[in-house]
């Protein structure tokens, strides 16, 4: 019996980050629990990662390198519809392939389709980004997620390092705008819970209530896409009773004045007529926020989620510069705190200038079914699974059907992209790999190691495209590297606020903690903006020439607002094989009783794009005119094989190019005959 407990970092997209203690047992993982000497883990994890074990050994885990037998999609079970072959055989098919494919129609014609929320450096954006550089492949904008957010945050504040966690207990009011830390970064739960008891003021801005109610003091459940003008409205409600903080924004700040002259169109109640929320709990927000010392702001990424989304998280993010809410301890705000680490990569692995086109990867289905010159004939999916989180999933799966389109899906399990891929290739786990994963929320770095063999031959990010640049002849030194020279090459390039990383603590699959000096940085104390001239640009370039306009969503023939956040079962689409067997979709009880929808009923949600059936959950935690479908479910999980991005518009919004998936509308109507449970 070989029983022991290794330390490794979940990288799983989480602004948490916990250190996790694996136990393993004749060959088998029996336990992932919460690990020690973690500043935000605090003795427990989700449910989720305690689960993960279940995907190792699942039936639809890939093992071995496949080759497609049969027709492309899911008709059957995806055995039959594949053959296995060896990894010599898949990269030189592959290699083959690609090559044929770029000296036809040039590398262009090649699309690197991926996105790494829940991977570290190793395995996103390294190795393989040098892979497709070198064969002179169309480049990918990462949008399906943070692109406006990112682009703002840049332009305003040069991503300046949040108020940690930890910090939030002493805040005397909390705004959790946008972001749901019950399904993900659930270790603030029990911050936002200690500093309730010692007074604070809790509001949250979602149009679910998803947090306790004994926990929250005022809950604004905004139509989606409206968070612009409540924003404004805020701004304005302290710009008329002169609650600026006129020094602050002289010294630091510029842009003021055109933020401020937008804010001034929107009073409290015509921000609230066109949100549907009460005029007296936008005010309220406003006053104890304005009157709060310290407070700070949790920005999630819901408000990007529209063609509101960059404007509203530059209003949001503009509040605390507004009041001058800085230079406190739990003051300020925080968005993404990546940026606290530095990570040179191109200098490290001698990156080529990339000159080839862009393709925005939330319009996936238009680029492959318009015949683009060059043509997109070759693909490469790796660290995302778009048949099921990609906007308007039917075009998607249209282009994905093309028997000219040659794929790649290079995954741990069988997802929906899988079943219309040409070649598999499976993928390691975090468990199985190794890697180093830079925490977005939580002050800390962390090493991702093996606790276990690799299964089968499943084979890492890293192994599978220095092969596949040895098989093309590329000399560059990284297609040498195996995961562990990798992992130190990455580790020596990587500082942490300007130290340099520990890559002994992170090799043993433990955390290493930042200094600003302190764990915990206070903006404009110990960090500040880092902008270009140290200052808060409240009105960024991002923002375009029209700066802070709002463009209402309408449709008549579809009134209902569809969103499709995050869920406390799956990490984006991950886990999908066995964590979400089905969903429902949520919807107010009068929304349901005007469409004479009970709860359990088999209803139709639908739009222009699609439908997707499934049952209906009735309940008043959402409000009314809004309905949700879970982010990520799989195909299988509906009862027709649509999902929520079917129903979803591939437009893009003009920060960043955002995806804009809360500009979906639609109606539902109730199936013949009734399901009950």
């Amino acid at each position: 019996m070989d029983a022991r407990t290794l330390n490794t970092t979940c990288p799983l997209d989480c602004p948490d980050s916990c250190i996790l203690e694996v136990e393993r047992s004749n060959g088998s993982i029996t336990k992932i629990a919460a690990g020690r000497d973690h500043p935000d883990t605090d003795g427990f994890i989700c449910s989720k990662v305690s689960r993960f074990a279940q995907r190792l050994e699942h039936p639809d885990r890939l093992l071995h390198p496949m080759r497609r037998t049969g027709a492309k999609g899911p008709r059957g079970s995806w055995q039959a519809q594949f053959e296995p072959i060896g990894w010599d055989d898949a990269i030189a098919e592959i290699t083959g392939r690609f090559q044929a494919i770029a000296a036809k129609w040039g590398g262009e014609a090649i699309l690197p389709y991926s996105y790494g929320g829940s991977n570290g450096l190793i395995t996103d954006s390294f190795v393989d980004e040098l892979y497709f550089a070198k064969l002179g492949a169309s480049q990918l904008a990462k949008t399906i997620c943070a692109a406006p957010t990112g682009a703002v945050a840049l332009g305003m504040y040069g991503k300046m390092p949040g108020v940690a966690f930890p910090d939030f207990e002493r805040a005397a009011a909390i705004v959790v705008w946008g972001a749901n830390p019950r399904a993900s970064n659930t270790h603030l739960i029990p911050v936002l819970q200690r500093a309730k008891q010692r007074g604070a003021f809790v509001a949250t801005v979602d149009p679910i209530h998803q947090l306790s109610r004994d926990l929250v003091d005022l809950h604004l459940p905004l139509l989606p896409g409206t968070d612009l003008v409540v924003a404004l409205s805020m701004i304005n409600v302290w710009r008329e009773r002169g609650l600026l903080d006129t020094a602050f924004l002289e010294a630091h700040t510029t842009g003021a004045e055109a933020l401020l002259q937008r804010a001034s169109a929107w009073s409290v109640e015509r921000a609230a007529a066109e949100a549907g929320v009460p005029a007296a709990d936008i005010e309220r927000l406003a006053t104890v926020y304005a009157d709060a010392s310290p407070a700070v702001i949790r920005c999630g990424w819901g408000p990007e989620r529209n063609r509101n989304g960059g404007h509203a998280i530059a209003a949001i993010l503009a509040m605390p510069a507004l009041l001058g809410k800085f230079g406190l301890r739990g003051g300020g705000y925080t968005l993404s705190n990546k940026a606290a680490a530095s990570f040179d990569r191109d200098t490290l692995l001698q990156m080529p200038p990339r000159t080839t086109r862009t393709i925005n990867m939330t319009q996936l289905g238009s680029v492959l079914i318009r015949r683009l010159d060059p043509p997109i004939n070759g693909m490469f999916v790796y660290n995302c699974n778009p048949a099921a989180t990609v906007p308007d999933q039917n075009a998607v799966l249209r282009g994905l059907e093309r028997d000219d389109l040659f794929t790649v899906v290079f995954d741990q399990v069988v997802t929906d992209t899988a079943r219309y891929a040409d070649i598999l290739l499976p993928a390691t786990t975090f468990l199985e790999h190794h890697d180093v994963r830079v925490s977005y929320g939580s002050y800390v770095v962390g090493g991702v190691r093996p606790v276990m063999p690799a299964m089968g031959e499943a084979r890492s990010n890293q192994d599978v495209f220095a092969a596949l640049g040895r098989a093309m002849g590329f000399e560059d030194v990284a297609f040498t590297w195996d995961g562990e020279t990798a992992f130190d090459q990455a580790v020596g390039t990587l500082s942490l606020h300007g130290a340099p990383a520990d890559g002994v603590t992170l090799r043993r699959g433990h955390v290493q903690r930042y200094d600003f000096p302190g764990e915990t940085p206070v903006q404009f104390e110990s960090v500040h903006p880092r902008t270009p001239d140290g200052k808060v640009h409240l009105t960024p370039d991002a923002l375009g020439s029209i700066a802070y306009e709002y463009k209402p969503v309408t449709s008549p023939e579809y009134p209902l607002a569809m969103i499709s956040p995050a869920t406390s079962k799956l990490i984006s689409s991950t886990l999908g094989e066995f964590n979400l067997e089905s969903f429902r979709v949520l919807m107010h009880s009068d929304d349901a009783r005007a469409r004479q929808i009970a709860d359990g009923d088999r209803v139709r949600v639908f739009n222009e794009r699609g439908e997707v059936v499934c049952l209906a959950r009735v309940r008043d935690t959402i409000r009314r005119g809004v309905v949700c479908i879970p982010k990520g479910a799989w195909r299988k999980a509906s009862s027709n094989g649509q999902t929520a991005t079917a129903l979803c518009p591939a437009d893009v919004s003009d920060v960043g190019g955002g995806a804009c998936f809360n500009d979906a509308r639609v109606e539902i109507e109730r199936e013949s005959g009734v399901v009950t449970e």
